[in-house]
Protein backbone atom coordinates (compact mmCIF):
# COMPACT_ATOMS: atom_id res chain seq x y z
CA UNK A 1 0.00 0.00 0.00
CA UNK A 2 1.50 3.45 -0.85
CA UNK A 3 2.74 5.80 1.74
CA UNK A 4 -0.34 8.32 0.79
CA UNK A 5 -2.67 5.26 1.16
CA UNK A 6 -0.87 4.75 4.86
CA UNK A 7 -1.38 8.19 6.10
CA UNK A 8 -5.22 8.30 4.75
CA UNK A 9 -5.61 5.61 6.78
CA UNK A 10 -3.94 7.38 9.81
CA UNK A 11 -6.61 10.17 9.42
CA UNK A 12 -5.15 13.00 7.35
CA UNK A 13 -6.48 14.07 4.87
CA UNK A 14 -4.23 14.59 2.35
CA UNK A 15 -5.19 17.70 -0.38
CA UNK A 16 -3.00 18.96 -3.48
CA UNK A 17 -1.89 22.33 -3.24
CA UNK A 18 -1.99 23.47 -6.95
CA UNK A 19 -4.42 23.74 -9.79
CA UNK A 20 -4.53 24.44 -13.02
CA UNK A 21 -6.88 24.23 -15.93
CA UNK A 22 -4.36 22.11 -17.83
CA UNK A 23 -4.65 19.92 -14.57
CA UNK A 24 -8.10 19.64 -15.07
CA UNK A 25 -8.38 19.34 -18.57
CA UNK A 26 -6.40 16.20 -18.45
CA UNK A 27 -7.42 14.31 -15.91
CA UNK A 28 -4.04 15.11 -13.62
CA UNK A 29 -6.39 15.59 -10.62
CA UNK A 30 -8.71 13.25 -11.23
CA UNK A 31 -6.13 11.01 -11.25
CA UNK A 32 -4.64 12.20 -7.64
CA UNK A 33 -7.99 11.47 -6.05
CA UNK A 34 -8.37 7.98 -7.33
CA UNK A 35 -4.67 6.59 -7.14
CA UNK A 36 -2.99 8.85 -4.37
CA UNK A 37 -6.35 9.44 -1.66
CA UNK A 38 -6.24 13.29 -2.42
CA UNK A 39 -9.84 14.40 -0.95
CA UNK A 40 -9.16 18.18 -1.34
CA UNK A 41 -7.26 21.32 -3.26
CA UNK A 42 -6.09 24.64 -1.76
CA UNK A 43 -5.13 27.85 -3.90
CA UNK A 44 -3.40 30.80 -3.50
CA UNK A 45 -2.19 34.13 -5.63
CA UNK A 46 0.90 32.28 -6.97
CA UNK A 47 -0.70 29.26 -7.63
CA UNK A 48 -2.92 31.24 -9.87
CA UNK A 49 -0.47 33.45 -11.07
CA UNK A 50 1.79 30.69 -12.35
CA UNK A 51 -1.56 28.73 -14.06
CA UNK A 52 -2.60 31.70 -15.78
CA UNK A 53 0.79 33.28 -17.17
CA UNK A 54 2.10 29.90 -18.13
CA UNK A 55 -0.30 28.38 -20.00
CA UNK A 56 -2.97 29.22 -23.11
CA UNK A 57 -5.98 26.98 -21.42
CA UNK A 58 -7.18 30.66 -20.30
CA UNK A 59 -7.29 32.55 -23.63
CA UNK A 60 -10.71 31.60 -24.57
CA UNK A 61 -11.98 32.70 -21.24
CA UNK A 62 -10.31 35.62 -21.02
CA UNK A 63 -11.37 36.76 -24.39
CA UNK A 64 -15.40 36.36 -23.54
CA UNK A 65 -14.70 38.34 -20.06
CA UNK A 66 -12.67 41.20 -22.52
CA UNK A 67 -15.38 40.77 -24.46
CA UNK A 68 -18.12 41.43 -21.35
CA UNK A 69 -16.16 44.44 -20.57
CA UNK A 70 -13.77 42.59 -17.36
CA UNK A 71 -10.67 43.27 -16.32
CA UNK A 72 -8.27 43.21 -13.49
CA UNK A 73 -9.35 41.29 -10.30
CA UNK A 74 -12.50 40.88 -11.75
CA UNK A 75 -11.15 38.94 -14.49
CA UNK A 76 -9.46 36.89 -12.99
CA UNK A 77 -11.82 35.76 -10.69
CA UNK A 78 -14.14 34.64 -13.01
CA UNK A 79 -10.74 32.73 -14.35
CA UNK A 80 -10.26 31.79 -10.88
CA UNK A 81 -13.53 30.51 -10.13
CA UNK A 82 -14.47 28.47 -12.83
CA UNK A 83 -11.27 26.52 -12.38
CA UNK A 84 -12.23 25.74 -9.03
CA UNK A 85 -16.61 25.18 -9.56
CA UNK A 86 -14.96 22.50 -11.28
CA UNK A 87 -12.41 21.26 -8.89
CA UNK A 88 -15.36 21.54 -6.46
CA UNK A 89 -17.43 19.20 -8.85
CA UNK A 90 -14.44 16.66 -8.53
CA UNK A 91 -14.42 16.68 -4.70
CA UNK A 92 -18.11 16.75 -4.21
CA UNK A 93 -19.02 12.66 -3.10
CA UNK A 94 -16.48 13.03 -0.35
CA UNK A 95 -17.69 16.24 0.51
CA UNK A 96 -20.77 14.36 0.84
CA UNK A 97 -19.44 11.36 1.95
CA UNK A 98 -17.89 12.56 4.82
CA UNK A 99 -20.77 14.81 5.76
CA UNK A 100 -19.24 18.12 5.00
CA UNK A 101 -15.86 17.62 6.81
CA UNK A 102 -13.90 16.90 3.83
CA UNK A 103 -13.71 17.24 0.08
CA UNK A 104 -12.84 21.18 0.08
CA UNK A 105 -11.32 23.48 -2.23
CA UNK A 106 -10.48 27.17 -1.49
CA UNK A 107 -10.04 30.38 -3.43
CA UNK A 108 -8.52 33.49 -1.55
CA UNK A 109 -9.53 36.89 -1.01
CA UNK A 110 -7.95 39.59 -2.31
CA UNK A 111 -4.21 40.19 -0.56
CA UNK A 112 -4.52 43.35 -0.58
CA UNK A 113 -7.59 43.80 1.78
CA UNK A 114 -5.34 41.64 4.59
CA UNK A 115 -5.73 44.97 6.81
CA UNK A 116 -9.76 45.72 5.81
CA UNK A 117 -11.74 43.98 7.64
CA UNK A 118 -14.60 45.35 6.67
CA UNK A 119 -13.56 44.44 2.59
CA UNK A 120 -12.70 41.06 3.36
CA UNK A 121 -16.12 40.31 4.45
CA UNK A 122 -17.75 41.98 1.63
CA UNK A 123 -15.47 40.43 -0.75
CA UNK A 124 -15.48 37.04 0.75
CA UNK A 125 -19.54 36.73 0.71
CA UNK A 126 -19.48 37.72 -2.79
CA UNK A 127 -16.72 35.47 -3.85
CA UNK A 128 -18.93 32.63 -2.24
CA UNK A 129 -21.74 33.26 -3.53
CA UNK A 130 -20.73 33.99 -7.04
CA UNK A 131 -19.32 30.12 -7.09
CA UNK A 132 -22.35 28.70 -6.03
CA UNK A 133 -20.15 25.65 -4.29
CA UNK A 134 -20.88 24.31 -0.83
CA UNK A 135 -17.79 22.81 -0.45
CA UNK A 136 -15.77 26.19 -1.28
CA UNK A 137 -13.67 27.42 1.60
CA UNK A 138 -12.86 31.28 1.06
CA UNK A 139 -9.04 32.22 2.25
CA UNK A 140 -8.74 34.47 4.88
CA UNK A 141 -5.07 35.62 6.14
CA UNK A 142 -4.54 35.40 9.99
CA UNK A 143 -3.94 39.17 10.85
CA UNK A 144 -5.56 40.40 13.89
CA UNK A 145 -7.48 42.79 11.24
CA UNK A 146 -8.19 39.08 10.09
CA UNK A 147 -9.63 38.27 13.14
CA UNK A 148 -13.14 39.42 13.15
CA UNK A 149 -13.62 39.01 9.58
CA UNK A 150 -13.11 35.13 10.51
CA UNK A 151 -15.63 35.28 12.99
CA UNK A 152 -18.26 37.33 10.77
CA UNK A 153 -18.16 34.80 8.18
CA UNK A 154 -18.07 32.17 10.56
CA UNK A 155 -21.23 33.60 12.11
CA UNK A 156 -23.14 34.31 8.62
CA UNK A 157 -21.83 30.79 7.57
CA UNK A 158 -19.39 31.37 4.93
CA UNK A 159 -16.80 28.35 5.26
CA UNK A 160 -13.41 30.06 5.94
CA UNK A 161 -10.08 28.64 5.40
CA UNK A 162 -7.50 30.67 7.49
CA UNK A 163 -4.52 31.43 5.78
CA UNK A 164 -0.72 32.61 7.25
CA UNK A 165 -0.51 31.15 10.45
CA UNK A 166 2.75 30.58 11.37
CA UNK A 167 2.76 30.25 15.76
CA UNK A 168 0.55 29.32 18.52
CA UNK A 169 -0.32 32.61 18.87
CA UNK A 170 -1.51 32.96 15.45
CA UNK A 171 -3.63 29.34 15.79
CA UNK A 172 -5.33 30.79 19.18
CA UNK A 173 -6.58 33.39 16.79
CA UNK A 174 -7.85 31.60 14.29
CA UNK A 175 -9.58 28.84 16.42
CA UNK A 176 -11.02 31.73 18.68
CA UNK A 177 -12.31 33.73 16.14
CA UNK A 178 -14.28 30.69 14.19
CA UNK A 179 -15.41 29.58 17.80
CA UNK A 180 -16.78 32.67 18.90
CA UNK A 181 -18.49 32.50 15.34
CA UNK A 182 -20.07 29.53 16.49
CA UNK A 183 -21.02 30.41 19.63
CA UNK A 184 -23.25 33.31 17.92
CA UNK A 185 -24.78 31.09 15.63
CA UNK A 186 -25.99 29.00 18.63
CA UNK A 187 -27.05 31.67 20.19
CA UNK A 188 -29.23 33.09 17.20
CA UNK A 189 -30.70 29.82 17.44
CA UNK A 190 -29.08 28.51 13.96
CA UNK A 191 -27.33 25.59 13.76
CA UNK A 192 -23.73 25.26 14.16
CA UNK A 193 -22.91 22.56 11.24
CA UNK A 194 -20.05 24.90 9.58
CA UNK A 195 -16.32 24.15 8.83
CA UNK A 196 -12.78 25.38 8.61
CA UNK A 197 -9.08 25.00 8.91
CA UNK A 198 -6.22 26.81 10.10
CA UNK A 199 -3.33 27.02 7.58
CA UNK A 200 0.03 26.89 8.93
CA UNK A 201 3.33 27.39 6.99
CA UNK A 202 6.01 25.10 7.81
CA UNK A 203 8.66 25.43 5.46
CA UNK A 204 9.38 29.06 5.62
CA UNK A 205 10.52 28.66 9.36
CA UNK A 206 13.27 26.81 8.43
CA UNK A 207 14.56 29.10 5.27
CA UNK A 208 14.14 32.13 7.90
CA UNK A 209 16.13 30.79 10.81
CA UNK A 210 18.33 28.85 9.18
CA UNK A 211 21.28 31.56 8.96
CA UNK A 212 20.69 31.78 12.49
CA UNK A 213 21.17 28.68 14.03
CA UNK A 214 24.20 25.87 14.31
CA UNK A 215 23.78 22.87 11.91
CA UNK A 216 22.06 20.65 14.51
CA UNK A 217 19.46 23.00 14.74
CA UNK A 218 19.05 23.75 10.87
CA UNK A 219 15.82 22.34 9.74
CA UNK A 220 14.34 21.52 12.58
CA UNK A 221 12.02 25.10 13.51
CA UNK A 222 9.77 23.96 11.15
CA UNK A 223 8.41 20.65 12.41
CA UNK A 224 8.89 21.95 16.18
CA UNK A 225 6.75 24.59 15.00
CA UNK A 226 4.04 22.09 13.60
CA UNK A 227 4.27 19.72 16.51
CA UNK A 228 3.78 22.98 19.31
CA UNK A 229 1.05 24.17 17.09
CA UNK A 230 -1.01 20.51 17.21
CA UNK A 231 -0.14 19.95 20.68
CA UNK A 232 -2.62 23.57 20.81
CA UNK A 233 -5.29 22.02 18.59
CA UNK A 234 -5.65 18.75 20.45
CA UNK A 235 -5.80 21.17 24.08
CA UNK A 236 -8.50 23.62 22.20
CA UNK A 237 -10.67 20.49 21.44
CA UNK A 238 -10.22 19.17 24.56
CA UNK A 239 -11.72 22.31 26.55
CA UNK A 240 -15.19 22.52 27.62
CA UNK A 241 -15.88 25.36 25.59
CA UNK A 242 -15.49 23.46 22.10
CA UNK A 243 -16.86 20.11 23.41
CA UNK A 244 -20.25 22.22 24.50
CA UNK A 245 -20.74 23.12 20.56
CA UNK A 246 -19.34 19.79 19.67
CA UNK A 247 -22.29 18.26 21.17
CA UNK A 248 -24.35 20.65 19.37
CA UNK A 249 -23.12 19.42 15.86
CA UNK A 250 -20.10 21.81 15.09
CA UNK A 251 -17.11 20.44 12.96
CA UNK A 252 -13.74 21.32 14.47
CA UNK A 253 -11.73 23.69 12.81
CA UNK A 254 -9.28 21.33 11.48
CA UNK A 255 -5.05 22.05 11.75
CA UNK A 256 -3.71 21.96 8.17
CA UNK A 257 -0.27 21.77 7.57
CA UNK A 258 0.43 24.02 4.65
CA UNK A 259 3.98 25.02 2.63
CA UNK A 260 4.85 21.65 3.33
CA UNK A 261 7.42 21.07 0.02
CA UNK A 262 10.99 20.94 0.95
CA UNK A 263 12.75 23.92 0.06
CA UNK A 264 16.41 22.06 1.42
CA UNK A 265 17.93 19.89 -1.68
CA UNK A 266 19.85 18.18 0.80
CA UNK A 267 16.91 16.87 2.64
CA UNK A 268 14.19 14.35 2.23
CA UNK A 269 11.90 15.54 -0.09
CA UNK A 270 8.81 14.53 2.21
CA UNK A 271 10.13 16.02 5.47
CA UNK A 272 6.90 17.61 5.98
CA UNK A 273 4.82 14.83 5.29
CA UNK A 274 6.15 12.49 7.37
CA UNK A 275 7.39 14.61 9.90
CA UNK A 276 3.88 15.81 10.76
CA UNK A 277 1.29 12.57 10.53
CA UNK A 278 -1.36 13.28 12.74
CA UNK A 279 -4.69 12.27 12.93
CA UNK A 280 -7.56 14.98 12.81
CA UNK A 281 -5.58 17.40 10.48
CA UNK A 282 -4.52 18.07 6.98
CA UNK A 283 -1.31 18.25 5.09
CA UNK A 284 -1.72 20.32 1.80
CA UNK A 285 1.06 19.49 -0.57
CA UNK A 286 2.34 20.66 -3.79
CA UNK A 287 2.04 18.07 -6.58
CA UNK A 288 6.04 17.42 -6.53
CA UNK A 289 5.94 16.48 -2.93
CA UNK A 290 2.77 14.24 -3.05
CA UNK A 291 4.24 12.38 -6.16
CA UNK A 292 7.27 11.84 -3.98
CA UNK A 293 5.58 10.55 -0.79
CA UNK A 294 3.45 8.55 -3.03
CA UNK A 295 6.24 7.16 -4.53
CA UNK A 296 8.59 6.14 -1.83
CA UNK A 297 7.60 8.25 1.41
CA UNK A 298 6.99 5.77 4.46
CA UNK A 299 5.91 6.95 7.69
CA UNK A 300 6.99 6.92 11.76
CA UNK A 301 4.28 7.27 13.51
CA UNK A 302 2.13 10.17 14.56
CA UNK A 303 2.89 13.61 15.64
CA UNK A 304 2.62 13.34 19.17
CA UNK A 305 -0.07 15.35 21.08
CA UNK A 306 1.65 16.74 24.09
CA UNK A 307 4.16 18.32 22.06
CA UNK A 308 7.04 17.74 24.35
CA UNK A 309 9.61 16.61 21.88
CA UNK A 310 8.91 20.06 20.00
CA UNK A 311 8.54 22.60 22.53
CA UNK A 312 12.08 20.88 23.86
CA UNK A 313 13.71 21.76 19.93
CA UNK A 314 12.01 24.87 20.27
CA UNK A 315 13.72 25.60 24.13
CA UNK A 316 17.00 24.98 21.96
CA UNK A 317 16.04 27.28 18.88
CA UNK A 318 15.52 29.60 21.33
CA UNK A 319 18.31 29.38 23.15
CA UNK A 320 20.67 29.69 19.92
CA UNK A 321 19.53 33.03 20.07
CA UNK A 322 15.80 33.02 17.95
CA UNK A 323 13.43 35.28 19.28
CA UNK A 324 10.73 33.17 18.09
CA UNK A 325 7.68 35.48 18.70
CA UNK A 326 9.13 38.14 16.68
CA UNK A 327 10.23 35.54 13.96
CA UNK A 328 6.55 34.10 13.73
CA UNK A 329 5.11 37.82 13.15
CA UNK A 330 8.02 38.84 10.50
CA UNK A 331 6.72 35.22 8.51
CA UNK A 332 3.32 36.71 8.41
CA UNK A 333 3.82 39.92 7.74
CA UNK A 334 6.10 38.44 4.80
CA UNK A 335 4.01 35.81 4.24
CA UNK A 336 1.12 39.09 3.09
CA UNK A 337 4.05 40.46 0.96
CA UNK A 338 4.58 37.78 -0.86
CA UNK A 339 0.81 36.83 -1.80
CA UNK A 340 0.73 40.79 -2.99
CA UNK A 341 3.82 40.64 -5.42
CA UNK A 342 2.23 37.80 -6.33
CA UNK A 343 -1.07 39.26 -6.71
CA UNK A 344 0.06 42.34 -8.37
CA UNK A 345 2.30 39.83 -11.08
CA UNK A 346 -0.89 38.38 -11.54
CA UNK A 347 -2.45 41.25 -12.59
CA UNK A 348 0.36 42.19 -15.04
CA UNK A 349 0.40 38.87 -16.71
CA UNK A 350 -3.74 39.07 -17.62
CA UNK A 351 -3.23 42.59 -18.77
CA UNK A 352 -0.35 41.30 -20.74
CA UNK A 353 -2.97 38.50 -22.13
CA UNK A 354 -5.70 40.68 -22.67
CA UNK A 355 -3.65 43.45 -25.17
CA UNK A 356 -2.42 40.38 -26.36
CA UNK A 357 -5.56 38.56 -26.97
CA UNK A 358 -7.27 42.24 -28.25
Amino acid sequence: MPATADLHAMGQSIWLDNITREMLNDGTIAGFIETMSVTGLTSNPSIFQKAIAGSHEYDDSIRKHMEAGLSGDELFFELAIEDLRRACDLFAPIHESTNGLDGWCSLEVSPLLANDTHSTIEQAKKLHAKADRKNLYIKVPGTPEGAPAIEELTFAGIPVNVTLIFSVEHYHRAAEAYTKGLERRLEAGLDVTGCSVASLFISRWDVKTAPMLPDDLKDKNGLAIGGACYKAYVDWHASDRWKALEAKGALRQRLLFASTGTKDPALSDYLYVSGLAAPDTVNTMPDKTLKAFFDHGSLDGALPGDGAPSHAMLEKIAAAGVDLHKAGEELQVEGAQKFDESWHSLLADIASKTAALA
